[in-house]
């Protein structure tokens, strides 16, 4: 019996398009020269759960529906009286994704989950590092259609990280823009 092989859309975009025109536009000599998605992170604070651990329960449940892997705790490294916090206790739920599993997801980002952010004007260009990686800060978890809206306790926000092999943020936006990520236009004065 012979297996299906499955290839994400846009894992195919990127061989077929997204190669040819990076390469186009920025005079690459190959094609192994065009930067690439490496992996991508997600990561979301739960401070709060310290006090309420059913709390951090429900973000690894939300986390791990959202990404469709399952997500990891990040506990603390060292006490911390002020803010009552412990060794151990978990501050943090964290995600990363590579391969099929990121395409998958930032396919679901692109076409269902962005364009349900409420007064959506695009995601804004300041997000690089300086070295090719771009974090875009969400505010509610709920515009992810996998969240059932009936069964949240608290509206929490989260970041995602994109790693790209790209040397300098013009690639990376280059990269991210011919992926279909809705940036802002430059002129725009918000």
């Amino acid at each position: 019996m012979s297996e299906i092989k499955y290839t994400p859309r846009l894992k195919q975009q990127y061989l077929k398009q997204v190669v040819p025109a990076m390469q186009k536009q920025f005079n690459y000599s190959s094609g192994m020269q065009v930067p690439r998605l490496k992996k991508i992170c997600l990561n979301q604070g739960i401070g709060i759960a310290v006090s309420d651990r059913k709390l951090g329960e429900n973000a690894v449940n939300e986390m791990t529906a959202i990404a469709g892997q399952k997500a990891v705790t990040a506990k603390a490294r060292k006490d911390i009286s002020n803010f009552k916090l412990r060794k151990g206790v978990a501050v943090g739920v964290r995600v990363t994704l590579r391969g099929n599993n990121m395409y998958e997801f930032l396919d679901r980002l692109i076409s269902a989950a962005l364009p349900r952010i409420r007064d959506f004007k695009g995601i804004d260009r300041k997000g690089f590092d300086g070295h090719g990686n771009y974090t875009l800060g969400i505010t509610e978890q709920i515009i992810f259609p996998e969240i059932n809206m009936d069964k949240i306790t608290k509206i929490m926000g989260m970041d995602i990280t994109f790693v790209t092999s790209a040397v300098t943020n013009e690639e990376a936006l280059a990269l991210l823009e011919n992926f279909g990520m809705p940036f802002k236009k430059e002129n725009s004065n918000d």
